[in-house]
């Protein structure tokens, strides 16, 4: 499995992560048989959310881990809080949030829910999960100085944050922000489509983000790209499905060329990027587990990677 840094640092992670969300659904048995296929493919991050199954997706994965082959200490473990769950809203493994909370006394009593749940007395990393407009930035720092102090946190980042609001809250913290994840696949372009696009009066030439892929990578942050094969916000996935009919045929040209699966490709188009992303699988299929750790080994040509974009229906001036 291809290694990426650790944000500013040295330290090497994983170029991928399994992400839990859809744990909450799945016994013990074949939550431990998800976590040994990732890691027996080089994948040793995990990713979860406090809210992820209203926590049952947590408690799935520490009884999971009880049972894997792998150990505690090989695994990365990473946890985003700060979101209140709407459960009149909310339904197995979509949850909504009532509002977002990034208070002192929510982030340390969601952290140590997370720890319970998960039965370890530690986190690699615990990342704000969706920017809060009222957010106690003094809190914040006490919150983030106490969790390190410790020992229950190592690292800390953010998910869904612009420009600004990661500066703000940078500015604020003691710690270094490692991480900032964010929606990025073939069908999820903005980041790119607005760099491609600039200085042009067309849609794709609208600033969303405040230009957040350049500013991770000069800052060297790094960005974990969550839904990678997904279309819209959970809408479904592209691969295989009979309304991207160009996109699949040339995923399935490159699939046939390196030898893989269409989930590799689709992964090894995220992973071509230089601003060195990681990139966070959802399934909890070991099969596409496999398939999509395969993509870490592909290095796309220049010429395939805007293939692909092509493909997806994006466009270049």
């Amino acid at each position: 499995m291809k290694q990426i840094n650790l944000g500013a640092t040295s330290l090497k992670i994983s170029a991928m992560g399994l992400g839990i969300m859809r744990m909450e659904a799945k016994s013990s048995e074949q939550a431990t048989a998800a976590i040994d296929t990732a890691y027996d493919h080089g994948i040793n991050f995990i990713d979860s959310a406090d809210i992820y199954g209203q926590g049952k997706s947590e408690e799935v994965f520490g009884q999971a881990l009880q049972k894997a082959a792998v150990s505690r200490e090989d695994l990365f473990i990473q946890s985003k809080v700060g979101i209140i769950v709407d459960p009149a809203r909310s339904h197995g493994s979509f949850v909504f949030g009532s509002r977002y909370e990034f208070t002192k006394q929510h982030i340390l009593e969601a952290v140590d829910g997370v720890l319970e749940r998960m039965g370890t007395d530690y986190l690699d990393a615990v990342l704000l999960h969706r920017p809060d407009p009222l957010m106690d930035l003094a809190g914040i720092k006490e919150a983030f100085d106490i969790l390190q102090a410790s020992g229950k946190v190592r690292f800390f980042g953010v998910s869904n944050f612009n420009p600004q609001q990661f500066m703000m809250v940078q500015d604020s913290v003691t710690q270094r922000l490692m991480f900032n994840q964010l929606q990025f696949g073939l069908m999820h372009t903005g980041m790119v489509d607005f760099g491609i696009n600039t200085n042009i009066s067309n849609a794709n030439g609208t600033d969303h983000d405040g230009g957040l892929l350049d500013f991770c990578r000069r800052q060297h942050v790094t960005i974990q790209a969550w839904s990678p094969f997904q279309y819209g916000n959970f809408e479904g996935t592209f691969i295989d499905n009979p309304d991207y009919p160009e996109l699949n045929d040339q995923l399935a040209k490159l699939a046939a060329k390196y030898h893989v699966g269409k989930n590799a490709i689709a992964a090894a188009w995220v992973l071509k990027h230089p601003a060195q992303i990681q990139l966070i699988m959802g399934t909890m299929n070991p099969d596409h587990i496999a398939d999509s750790a395969a993509g870490a080994d592909v290095d796309l040509t220049n010429q395939e990677w805007y293939d692909l974009y092509l493909a997806a229906g994006h466009k270049l001036p």
